[in-house]
């Protein structure tokens, strides 16, 4: 769903050693998802508006997370979405 910029999140000193970012010297790590699941979970885009929905990201093959589980939005949609409406 996004970054929060200048957010602050990050792990108390006692806990550092746990920290893969500052382990791996990594910074502002980008995800290139190519799932919009935070779009359909926040009711921008509808299911079956996802250019992966029914082609490369199915049930048995899943891209994200809302086609994983049986009570994934995309999941759902594909087993019980009516067409054409």
């Amino acid at each position: 769903m996004g970054t929060i910029p200048n957010s602050g999140l990050k792990l108390r000193e006692k806990y550092r050693r746990f920290d893969v970012m500052a382990h791996f010297q990594m910074e502002n790590v980008s995800s290139e998802d190519p799932c919009p699941c935070g779009e359909v979970l926040t009711g921008k885009i509808k299911p079956e508006e996802c250019q992966l929905f029914g082609t490369l990201c199915l049930p048995e093959t899943p891209v994200g997370p809302c086609m994983v589980s049986s009570e994934g939005a995309c999941h759902a949609s594909f087993l019980y979405g009516r067409k054409g409406e």
